[in-house]
């Protein structure tokens, strides 16, 4: 499971819910939530975040908080 599925999981949001709510399909959304190869695009990011009533930072900080920059 991605870091996105885990903290959907976590806030026990329903996935058809945001697919309907966001447009994306349920497919993209189970794509995005389960295969960690998958890139998410600030967009979809943006739209998931409204549709769940949450900050996009919030999420891009779950979703990309990992990454450093390099020295």
């Amino acid at each position: 499971m991605t870091k996105l599925g885990l903290f959907l999981t976590k806030k026990s949001i329903n996935k058809a819910e945001v697919s309907r709510r966001t447009g994306i399909s349920t497919s993209r959304i189970s794509e995005l939530t389960l295969n960690s190869s998958t890139k998410l695009r600030a967009d979809e990011l943006y739209l998931i975040a409204l549709a769940i009533d949450v900050d996009p930072c919030e999420v891009l900080k779950v979703v990309c908080g990992h990454l450093k920059l390099e020295k």
